[in-house]
């Protein structure tokens, strides 16, 4: 363990989605986290910063270009004598940038998803995020489409760092039995997991194997369409909405399932993923990934290999692949034994923390 301090700024607490931040905090550096907010205005363990008292005491001094949340929040990181910032999102270290270089801390960007395609993010952040890539020591990215995206919007190529999430670990220890009609999906009922054309492809599969199910995981603003949508197929018997559930619930799900499914697509808005941590999760639980050719989903996920990719939309050659996984004995266990292999090799959370852990050695020297 360092003894160097690392702040890690978040603008939420622990959304069950962003699994991924949690993980950051196993970083061997005394850990200080920041969250809730633009900028974040809680320090986790300690009471709302902005009630330490140092903007009525110092207010007029000199730092008047600060609003209290800043000042508060520039004070804080002070007094906690942090050495280095990892911004969680092109958009938090946007917002931070002024007092990260009024404290002249080096700090590492963490690009995860919306922040680097939302039209509408990267319009309202685009002027400030040349400035972060003017100062940041590294710009983290999580594929290869977001990293072509982030040297589109200005970023130095020397400034980037490619690190791919990693799954838990405890994934690895599922033994799927393979030999269930179900399938699983785990995500947001968002636009870009598009989990209703999972639905309509999962239709064409029922048409043929009535036995088939599909259990979804989640929740989201989708998510009453979804039901909808269910019904409106007949489907009630053959979906089933899980909601949102733990780590140890989710594993079980996936041990009895024979694929994994995810239709993700680019939103209206632009809006993309990074690199689904479920899409790695899936695979590391030895499970069959049946998904889209979306951002870093590709990277992963190797087509014939260690999964079977669709076009976005493709919503036919989506139940195909579907089709393919139930009507090929043994296809399943050699598409997932592949993809177990293959996240073990290159994409471990181990390997992530390690490539972070990197960055921010090199920045605070």
């Amino acid at each position: 363990m360092s003894n160097k301090t690392l702040a890690i700024f978040s603008p939420v607490a622990n959304a069950y989605s962003e699994t991924f931040i949690q993980a950051h905090k196993q970083l061997p550096f005394k850990i200080k986290f920041y969250y809730d907010g633009m900028p974040p205005t809680k320090l986790e363990g300690e009471p709302d910063i902005s009630s330490l008292g140092f903007f009525d005491k110092f207010r007029k001094r000199m730092f008047t270009n600060y609003n209290p949340v800043e000042f508060a929040l520039l004070n804080s990181l002070k007094k906690e004598k942090v050495d280095c910032v990892l911004a969680e999102y092109g958009t938090t270290a946007a917002v931070i940038l002024k007092i990260v270089k009024s404290l002249r801390l080096p700090m590492i960007v963490h690009f995860h998803g919306f922040d680097a395609s939302r039209k509408d993010i990267v319009t309202e952040y685009g002027c400030g995020y040349r400035d972060v890539f003017g100062y940041a020591d590294k710009v983290v990215v999580v594929s290869n489409k977001m990293r072509a995206a982030i040297i589109e919007l200005g970023c130095p190529e020397q400034k980037l760092l490619l690190a791919t999430y990693g799954p838990s670990h405890s994934f690895f220890d599922i033994a799927p039995h393979y030999n269930s009609f179900q399938f699983v999906s785990v995500g947001r009922f968002v636009e870009k997991k598009s989990p209703h054309l999972t639905i309509t492809a999962f239709k064409k599969v029922t048409e043929k194997y009535p036995k088939a199910t599909l259990v979804m995981v989640g929740t989201g603003i989708l998510m009453d369409d979804c039901i909808k949508l269910v019904s409106a197929l007949k489907l009630e018997n053959s979906v089933q909405f899980a909601g949102v559930l733990n780590k140890n619930s989710i594993q079980g799900i996936m041990q009895q399932s024979i694929a994994f499914v995810q239709h993700s697509v680019v939103a209206g808005d632009g809006d993309s993923e990074g690199t689904p941590v479920a899409v790695l999760e899936a695979q590391a639980a030895g499970l069959p990934v049946i998904a889209t050719y979306h951002a870093g989903i590709p990277d992963v996920v190797i087509h014939n290999e260690t999964g079977l990719l669709s076009e976005e939309h493709d919503i036919e050659g989506m139940a195909n692949n579907m089709l393919r996984i139930l009507s090929t004995p043994g296809l399943a266990k050699q598409l997932g034994s592949a993809g177990k292999k293959r996240v073990k090799e290159n994409f471990t959370l181990e390997r992530h923390l390690q490539l972070l852990k990197n960055a921010i050695e090199e920045a605070i020297h």
